[in-house]
């Protein structure tokens, strides 16, 4: 979109003929690259959700895997080594090592959860190198360190509907939460003693 005229363009129709299926959550990498879900309406039925990675200088879009029941929300960690990618209908966070050429190698589990009305949706990244889940559905936001392992959990104090989060604030300490069940936008700060602050996230803008 230009912000000047509000005139809206595509910038991807189709990869090599073939339409997506109905594209979901996207991040950028620190080279600009940006990083985005297919999704539609696959899932355990259907498991063909893909996740490609677009380089809008070359125009190169690569398709990294394509048998994913349900790819939605994803994040690349601090060295651009390892992609998050939450996998809604398996009701998991998978992790995808990305090998020195930008393909995907041993792609595993890193986090399973159960329970819930939908999966693990929305993901954002610590300063400290681990991943930030909204578990939507279940209406809480857990927050993980490097290795997977749970150091804060937060709970809506709205509705169930926790979707999707990114750091914000002074010395991004404040997580902003979109919870789709009432329209509503949280936030919460954490304690310095947390040691929990978000990682940058790329801006092309150009002031």
């Amino acid at each position: 979109m230009d912000p000047q005229t509000g005139q809206v363009e595509a910038a991807l129709k189709d990869c090599d003929s073939e339409g997506f299926k109905g594209c979901n959550d996207l991040h950028f990498g620190p080279d600009g690259a940006l990083y985005f879900t297919d999704q539609g309406q696959t899932g355990l039925q259907d498991p063909t959700g893909r996740v490609y990675r677009w380089q809008p200088d070359s125009g190169v879009l690569t398709c990294l895997i394509d048998k994913v029941p349900s790819p939605n929300g994803l994040v690349l960690d601090v060295n651009s080594h390892v992609l998050y990618l939450v996998v809604t209908r398996a009701n998991a966070v998978w992790r995808l090592p990305l090998s020195q050429s930008g393909r995907v190698n041993k792609a595993g589990l890193f986090l399973q959860y159960n329970g819930g009305r939908a999966g693990p949706d929305g993901l954002a990244l610590t300063a400290q190198n681990g991943v930030v889940v909204c578990q939507t559905g279940m209406g809480l936001v857990w927050v993980y360190d490097a290795l997977g392992q749970p150091i804060a959990v937060i709970r809506s104090p709205k509705g169930l509907g926790t979707t999707n989060c990114a750091f914000g604030g002074e010395g991004l300490r404040t997580l902003f939460i979109t919870e789709s069940d009432t329209g509503s936008i949280l936030k919460v700060t954490f304690d310095d003693a947390l040691g929990i602050s978000g990682h940058p996230m790329y801006s092309g803008y150009q002031g």
